[in-house]
């Protein structure tokens, strides 16, 4: 497991790095935000505009398929929940690019949110059908009961793993390649370090930062909508 770093302030407080780093993006996100929303108006007038309309229709239409007209009538926060969920899941994974710590490799992290779907698929569960969404734990039998109880508590293990153990597994992929371009250089004179080590890993990080920080975004806000959707549809 990755092991958090630890920053010191006023003396014996401490606060992780993953915290820190999760205040950078959430401070970035709400500048971002405000910076683009501050002039919209009733009649789109800029470029800007229409893209984010775009972008929040293009995201209530597929937030709407996913889990039902009937769910988001309920629960017409999940829109912008799912948005801002996977805003800060890709650029917790993307953020590493920058020569930050991802939090998305602190075990904690992932598992806080994975609770936090944990949490909205009981919600939904009782919202929708009561207390009788129990019942399906006791079925097709109640013998079945404690496989049930032990499918149920795997939700959030497997949801909080899948991102923790690929992300982590990126970034210690790529921490050995730069360990190894950096002992190759120093036993074969003439090898630049600095064209080795900006040129080599491209690929890598264009796959490990890039296109599996975006695939386990999607995949967890995907994950996050069939649960919580399927909670709420149940008989």
């Amino acid at each position: 497991m990755s092991q958090a770093k630890w920053v010191i302030f006023f003396n014996n407080f401490k606060i992780s790095d993953t915290v820190v780093t999760s205040w950078i993006i959430i401070a970035a996100l709400a500048l971002v935000s405000f910076l683009l929303t501050r002039n919209l108006k009733k009649v789109p007038t800029s470029k800007v505009q229409v893209f984010l309309e775009f972008a929040i229709g293009g995201l209530a239409n597929f937030v709407t398929e996913t889990m039902g007209e009937k769910t988001l009538k309920r629960m017409p926060n999940m829109i912008p929940y799912i948005g801002s969920l996977f805003l800060f899941f890709a650029c917790s994974n993307l953020i590493g690019l920058l020569g930050f710590r991802s939090p998305t490799t602190d075990l904690d992290t992932t598992l806080a949110w994975a609770l936090i779907t944990f949490i909205m698929i009981y919600y939904a569960g009782v919202k929708f059908n009561g207390f009788g969404f129990f019942k399906g734990l006791l079925e097709p039998m109640p013998l079945l009961l404690p496989l049930n109880l032990i499918g149920e508590l795997a939700k959030p293990i497997s949801l909080s793993f899948r991102p923790f153990g690929n992300i982590l597994g990126g970034s210690v992929i790529m921490k050995l390649l730069y360990d190894f371009l950096a002992y190759v250089s120093i036993l074969i004179p003439g090898i630049s370090i600095p064209v080795g080590q900006l040129l080599i890993p491209v690929p890598l990080h264009l796959y490990f930062d890039i296109f599996a920080g975006l695939l386990q975004s999607f995949i967890f806000i995907m994950l996050t909508m069939v649960f919580v959707g399927n909670a709420a549809g149940a008989e």
